[in-house]
């Protein structure tokens, strides 16, 4: 069965910087895009970043220049590298992919656990 397992998550002070990662397992034929979500308390969940099947990386306007997102094709494997932390980045980040496991299947979307990235003094 394919899976999302994303890590990298935590406490980190104002300004700093953190990395999450994010490897798809399991039978897979293709993954047509990969991305980040988030989620904080009391709002709706929004893009972060997202590299569609063009390599064209998509980033949410509170992220732009702050966040970069990368991916390790060779092991199914993203990450978001952030920056320039702020508590307004807080919230509960979700790893997405729409992927293939087999050649006649359709691309489904499948999400990863979640990680809690707290942003505080």
């Amino acid at each position: 069965q394919v899976r999302l397992v994303e890590s990298g998550g935590g406490l980190v002070q104002p300004g700093g910087s953190l990395t999450l990662s994010c490897v798809a397992s399991g039978v897979i034929f293709r993954i047509a895009t990969m991305g980040w979500y988030r989620q904080a308390p009391g709002k709706q969940r929004e893009l972060v970043a997202r590299l569609d099947s063009s390599l064209n990386t998509n980033y949410g306007d509170t992220v732009k220049g702050r966040f970069i997102m990368s991916s390790d094709n060779a092991r199914n494997t993203t990450f978001l590298h952030m920056s320039s932390l702020t508590p307004e980045d807080t919230a509960v980040y979700y790893c997405n992919a729409q992927i293939s496991t087999d050649a006649f299947i359709p691309y489904q979307d499948y999400w990863a656990q979640g990680t809690q990235v707290t942003v505080s003094s």
